[in-house]
């Protein structure tokens, strides 16, 4: 199953994440390295925000990155959300998941 993280982030986000940067790459490289994490990168113009798309058995593995994610910790990520995910088309469908 698919989820999708949305993160809602401080003013001037680009200097006040620099001590913390590092940290939430790592946890990051984490989750895609056990194939949880398949997508993630923040908003542009303005950058006010993120989203990572998950495909994992359910949401508690999304709760469990959210929980551990130096930005949320650190005050960084002011609102989060998560929302199932039903994707119908794209490359990372794999054919077991039946859609």
């Amino acid at each position: 199953m698919y989820f999708l993280l949305f993160y809602d982030y401080v003013d001037n986000i680009i200097e006040r994440r620099a001590p913390f940067r590092e940290a939430h790459l790592g946890l990051v490289r984490d989750f895609v390295d056990r194939g949880e994490l398949v997508l993630a990168g923040a908003f542009a113009d303005p950058v006010d925000g993120a989203a990572l798309a998950f495909r994992v058995e359910d949401r508690s593995t999304v709760e469990a990155f959210v929980a551990s994610d130096p930005y949320v910790v650190q005050g960084l990520v002011t609102g989060w959300r998560i929302r199932p995910w039903t994707v119908v088309v794209g490359s990372a469908l794999q054919p077991e998941s039946g859609n």
